[in-house]
Order: structure tokens, then C-alpha cells, then sequence
């Protein structure tokens, strides 16, 4: 008998034991562990990862917050991770990329708010001036469907091309409606858009590519993205239903506050333009 409640006894411990444990993992939603620890955010290197980096080292532990960085190469992987789980937040990204995103590859993540504006440009090692563009020439730009619709967009409101009425953020080469000057476009990865330069006239190159090359978009751009209603803004994102995670809303308001705006302002002197709202 005694046999028969021992073996009873250690199996509700067990039990127990189970259910604690199963307990503990649950609270680590919004009621409990999960919001107190650490927020892993991903982020391309720069400007993004050197914002946080500010952050991180300057305003977070004054807001009540630790900030984890996990910088990418890359425009796709910030995006997975955070859909899987292994990041809680991602700042890299635009409106209009991520809502390709999202429609293409199935994710579900949303903005959570507006941080600064990485302005897209066009640089040359043979050229000083777009204007010296030549007839035939070579543009190199980016071969995602958001970011070639954005480089082809920049270049149309300079008048070296037209675009098809009703072009949206998905633009591409087979949209061109007038090429006065027969301009060639090589479609590349975004990352290698700045080691082109030596093979063609042109290319546009995003924000964070041309300053990781060690280019600034404010001096060396020969053409560059104005900010005016410009909906290529980075964001922070989130998985739908973390919106209102307090670890993410302290970020957001750093992000949009007043020391942020001004590390960015004199971190990158015109080269990353700060927003002035979410």
C-alpha cells in the first residue's frame, strides 16, 4: 500500500510538475514574461542598425527597455524571421515593400510607426551630372519588384523616362512608355548595386547599400529622391497582434523622439532625413 501512494504521489508531482511548466511557457504573451524581456529587432546595417545602436546605448535603459540588434544583408530574411519568430520587431523596410511582402510571400506584419527617411539615389563613377547621361547608356537597378519600381519612379520625374499611366510601386522596365535617350537597364541584387558601378554608366542604389560602400547620398548622388510626399519612409514592423506590446511601444517613441531626430540629423548630415510624425 505504501508502494502504491508513493508511486501516486510522484506521479501528481509530475503532473504538476508538467502543468507548472506549461504554465510558465503561456505567460510569455502579453500578460507577462514575454513583455518584460528582451525586444530582438532586425535590422539592415545602415542607417537602421546604427539608429538602434543609438538607442540602445543612449535612451533604452532610461525608457525601461532591452534592445537586442540582430543586423541582415539582405531585404528578405528581416521579414521571415520576424514572421517565424526569432525577431520581435524589424526596421529596414518601406509601406510599399512591405505590403509586397506581405501579398506575396503570405506574412502578416504590419507598421507599427514611421522613423526616417533613407532617400534613394543614382550614382556614377563616369558621370558628375545626370544630365551627362549618354544615349545608350547603361542603368543599373535594383531586380525587387518594390525597390526597381521606386529607382524607375526617380528616374521618371527627372524626365529620362516614361512610365505607363497608372504605374504603381510595382514599375518595371516593360512599363517604359518613352526611353528618349534608349537607356539599357540591367536588373541586379540590391546588395551589388554599389560593386556595379565600375561596369555601367549608372545605377540606383538604396539608402543603406550605397552608405555601407562607404557613399554619401547627400554628396556623391547625382540625382537623388526628394522627401516631399515620399512614401518610402523606413518603418518599425511587427507581426500582426504585437502592436501594443509596451517593449515595442517604448521603442517607437524613442524612435520618434527628439534625440533621435537630432543623432540623425547630425549623424548623417542630409544623407538619412528624419520623419516628423508616425
Amino acid at each position: 500500500m505504501r508502494k502504491s501512494i508513493a508511486v501516486t504521489a510522484a506521479g501528481l508531482a509530475v503532473t504538476f510538475f508538467g502543468l507548472t511548466a506549461c504554465g510558465s511557457g503561456s505567460d510569455s504573451g502579453k500578460s507577462g514574461g514575454k513583455d518584460d524581456g528582451t525586444l530582438v529587432v532586425g535590422a539592415t546595417a545602415v542607417p537602421a542598425g546604427q539608429v538602434l545602436t543609438y538607442i540602445k546605448d543612449n535612451l533604452a535603459a532610461k525608457a525601461g527597455l532591452d534592445l537586442e540588434i540582430k543586423e541582415f544583408t539582405d531585404y528578405v530574411l528581416p521579414n521571415t524571421a520576424l514572421q517565424e519568430g526569432s525577431l520581435d520587431a524589424n526596421l529596414y523596410q518601406n509601406q510599399p515593400f512591405l505590403d509586397e511582402f506581405n501579398k506575396s510571400k503570405g506574412t502578416d506584419l504590419v507598421p507599427v510607426v514611421k522613423a526616417y527617411l533613407p532617400p534613394m539615389g543614382v550614382y556614377s563613377k563616369k558621370i558628375k551630372d545626370i544630365a551627362e547621361l549618354a544615349d545608350g547608356a547603361t542603368v543599373a537597378v535594383p531586380n525587387e519588384t518594390t525597390n526597381e519600381g521606386r529607382a524607375l519612379k526617380l528616374l521618371a520625374a527627372k524626365g529620362l523616362i516614361t512610365l505607363k499611366a497608372g504605374s504603381g510601386t510595382d514599375a518595371s522596365p516593360a512599363d517604359v512608355t518613352a526611353n528618349p535617350k534608349h537607356l539599357k537597364f540591367k536588373e541586379l541584387d540590391p546588395a551589388q548595386l554599389p560593386r556595379s558601378l565600375d561596369d555601367v554608366d549608372v545605377a540606383v542604389i538604396n539608402n543603406n547599400y550605397a552608405q555601407d560602400a562607404g557613399l554619401s547620398p547627400a554628396k556623391d548622388a547625382i540625382l537623388l529622391e526628394s522627401a516631399k510626399d515620399n512614401p518610402y519612409a523606413n518603418l518599425l514592423a511587427v507581426k500582426r497582434g504585437d502592436e501594443d506590446d509596451p517593449r515595442v511601444e517604448k521603442l517607437a517613441k524613442l524612435l520618434v523622439s527628439s534625440d533621435v531626430k537630432k543623432f540623425i540629423a547630425e549623424k548623417y548630415k542630409g544623407s538619412v532625413l528624419p520623419v516628423t510624425s508616425g
